[in-house]
């Protein structure tokens, strides 16, 4: 038998992905404590995505679409197991 989880994912997995992208979202919104995390740190998460938006305003990064950055790290992550 299925574990509610299983089930769930499974349900997932059949939406669009425009539909799976606002529902995990909302799944990782739900984890986010703002009392555990604390002021200090949403402040320096701020700051850096502020940081990074002026290095694209500014031309010095370019930015990749998000299936070429998942390219590079599934393959960032294949070159490490193999050396693990």
């Amino acid at each position: 038998m299925a574990s509610d989880a299983e089930t769930v994912r499974a349900a997932a997995l059949q939406l669009s992905s425009e539909a799976r992208a606002s529902l995990a979202a909302e799944l990782i919104e739900s984890l986010d404590d703002v009392e555990e995390v604390g002021e200090d740190v949403e402040a320096a998460w701020a700051e850096e995505v502020g940081r990074r938006l002026a290095e694209i305003d500014a031309g010095a990064v370019t930015p990749v679409p998000w299936s070429e950055a998942r390219r590079r790290i599934r393959a960032a992550a294949n070159r490490r197991r193999e050396t693990d």
